[in-house]
């Protein structure tokens, strides 16, 4: 997504992954005196004015964000801010505006899987990304928290769910990326351009995404609508077309931003 006048431009699919600079394997030798700091603090979004998300959290993320395709690859991503290097549901004190959806990309952070052999070898391990400032050595936590990665060589119970929920956001990541797929086999996707205003009165004018032709899918042949819907498609098509509405919630934050 780019303005017009050069303030809001989309990640490119091949950027990511978003946040991650020193993602390591996770392992008791290496990491053993570390843990995670347990605070709530998106500090590392701040910049991030779209975030990719997955169809299964599209019903609650649709509430308050536009969700648009980016890339080659036509990554679904919601909208959080309209500029550049800003996201407008993040305050200065790394707090998610309420009541809106956390996306569950920001919520894996600083977990993630990754190739574990290199190389394409595809044996996924859990890492951390060491760069965060949310994990610490145990020894300085310094009045936080910490949940530990490891009692002894065993992975604790917050390495367990970190791990789980990496492997649901991979699985979930997969069956997204075969149901866009599916939508880009039947012609569905258009470049658009949108021109938003701002409350002030400021217009800007926002290109370089794509949407889901509403027209051509109303259109689509018994046939192919019934290949969406095995595919499990239509819950991402309806939740996108939804989340039109959702241009105004981006615009109030935009507002409430310029309060503060």
């Amino acid at each position: 997504m780019i303005a017009e006048n050069g303030v809001a431009t989309a990640p490119a699919a091949d950027a990511l992954p978003l946040f991650y600079s020193k993602p390591e394997a996770m392992n008791p030798d290496r990491h053993g005196s570390l843990g995670l700091a347990a605070r709530a603090d998106f500090s590392f979004t701040r910049a991030a004015h779209a975030l990719p998300v997955v169809t299964g959290e599209m019903p609650a993320a649709m509430r308050s964000y536009p969700i648009v395709f980016v890339g080659p690859a036509n990554q679904p991503v919601v909208i959080t801010g309209l500029r550049q290097g800003e996201n407008l549901f993040v305050d200065k004190d790394g707090q998610w505006a309420k009541p809106h959806y956390i996306p569950a990309y920001a919520r894996r952070y600083p977990f993630i899987l990754a190739d574990d052999g290199g190389q394409g070898s595809g044996r996924l391990a859990l890492c951390v990304d060491r760069a965060s400032d949310r994990v610490v050595e145990q020894a300085a936590a310094h009045g936080d928290k910490v949940a530990p990665f490891f009692a002894g060589t065993e992975a604790t119970e917050a390495t367990k769910q970190a791990l789980a929920f990496c492997n649901q956001y991979q699985m979930d990541f997969a069956a997204t990326r075969t149901m866009v797929d599916k939508i880009a086999a039947h012609g569905l996707f258009v470049e658009r351009r949108s021109t938003v205003t701002l409350e002030n009165g400021e217009v800007l004018n926002l290109t370089d995404f794509k949407v889901i032709d509403e027209d051509a899918f109303n259109k689509l042949g018994d046939e192919a609508f019934l290949d969406l819907r095995k595919s499990g498609a239509l819950t991402l098509v309806y939740c996108h077309l939804a989340s039109t509405n959702s241009w105004s919630s981006v615009i109030h934050q935009a507002a409430l931003h310029k309060v503060g």
